[in-house]
């Protein structure tokens, strides 16, 4: 995954964390706007969450971060 999109992950998921508690639940259409203006970073992340991961729709913020930062 691309340094941009890990960078923009982190921080997406900060801030929700912040704002909404540790807790809070993200799917990967949390990193980009309602409209689909950067296709190739939504295929990215949609791979990297759905084949790559397997992971559900909604995932702890927390639990998303800490794989970015770990390098998965």
């Amino acid at each position: 995954m691309r340094t941009e999109l890990r960078a923009k992950i982190i921080d997406v998921c900060n801030k929700k964390i912040e704002t909404k508690g540790y807790n809070v639940g993200v799917s990967f259409y949390a990193f980009f706007a309602n409209k689909n203006d950067h296709p190739e970073l939504l295929m990215e992340a949609a791979t990297w969450w759905i084949q790559t991961h397997q992971l559900d729709h909604f995932v702890k913020a927390h639990k998303i971060r800490d794989m970015i930062k770990n390098g998965l």
